[in-house]
């Protein structure tokens, strides 16, 4: 299980991105897209449009970090039609939770036949 400090801010993209990105190209989409720089220490989250699998961007301050996450079965919980943009600023605990398969939208864990 990985761990966040708090004070760690997440920037989740809504929009699905092509997972065969790496590190320039999720790099470009945090800076373009995004609008935020990834080299001030944010993690950034990426699903793709099947959202079985995600990606995470973080710059330690010596070099980039690309975490990924494929499930096996089901999907992960992503929110749809967002206002306002096209990204959710979560506070870590969420990020955890989300990870974690708890349904962040209906505050549930997901059913063991839904995971």
């Amino acid at each position: 299980m990985l761990s966040f400090p708090s004070s760690v801010r997440v920037y989740l993209a809504v929009e699905p991105v092509d997972m065969r990105k790496s590190f320039d190209g999720l790099y470009a989409v945090a800076s373009g897209h995004l609008k935020e720089n990834p080299l001030d220490g944010g993690l950034f989250v990426f699903s793709n449009k099947r959202l079985n699998s995600l990606k995470i961007l973080f710059c330690d301050g010596t070099g980039l970090w690309v975490l990924s996450k494929r499930l096996e079965k089901g999907r992960f919980s992503w929110p749809r039609g967002v206002q306002g943009g096209c990204k959710l600023r979560l506070k870590a605990e969420a990020l955890s939770m989300l990870l974690g398969g708890i349904d962040l939208w209906e505050g549930l864990a997901k059913a063991w036949h839904e995971r």
